[in-house]
């Protein structure tokens, strides 16, 4: 018998939310015999013990293993990752008036760190003369206080904030991601690729024996 190609594409980080898991929770699977591709999704590759941790890594290896165990007459083609991180979340844990306050305390932080940062720099290269020292030069005049470049400087300066991040309120300027966006993606696979490295030097990487 002429032996099915699977194809399989695991991604690099993925979280679940029930102790048993599927192949089909941590990959995508595709195979031209359909009934290969039901039997190769339905494949239990962990569960998640009581005081297990609940992060785990499982080698590509171990996930074809599996695969030919149960479907031997398949031939697997590894289209993704080589190594897969499964996090047990628990999601009622994030729900509730402590999440709500644990927002408010993160956006009263940006907020108000974020205004100190500009008052600090501003302060720093002494704007406030320099806008003097414009004014005076343009108009032959000493500035009276506060000007109009004061005025049109605040509004240039929050316009500009808003166009950087991308958003007003909840919607999006533009498609393109957000600064923080790229940045919270750049960490998000920093701390992937540590926790496998940990997971590979430790020797807790779920692999073939």
């Amino acid at each position: 018998m002429a032996q099915e190609t699977l194809y399989l594409k695991a991604e690099r980080n993925v979280e679940v939310t029930e102790e048993e898991v599927f192949l089909k929770d941590v990959a995508k699977i595709y195979c031209k015999n359909p009934l290969i591709t039901a039997k190769a999704k339905a494949i239990r590759i962990h569960r998640f013990g009581k005081e297990e941790q609940k992060r785990q890594v499982f080698s590509i290896m171990k996930l074809i293993e599996l695969i030919t165990r149960q479907c031997p007459e398949a031939e697997v083609q590894n289209l993704g990752e080589t190594e897969v991180l499964v996090e047990l979340v628990d999601v009622d844990k994030h729900k509730g008036p402590v999440q709500v306050l644990k927002v408010i305390f993160v956006v009263c932080i940006s907020f108000f760190g974020t205004a100190f940062t500009i008052m600090a720099f501003h302060n720093d290269v002494g704007i406030n003369q320099v806008f003097e020292k414009v004014y005076e030069l343009v108009t032959g005049q000493q500035a009276p206080g506060y000007s109009v470049l004061e005025f049109t400087y605040s509004i240039g300066l929050a316009v500009g904030i808003t166009v950087f991040f991308n958003h007003i309120g909840g919607r999006r300027i533009t498609k393109d991601p957000t600064p923080i966006e790229v940045e919270m993606r750049v960490y998000e696979k920093d701390v992937n690729d540590a926790l496998i490295e940990t997971a590979d030097r430790e020797g807790k990487t779920i692999d073939v024996s």
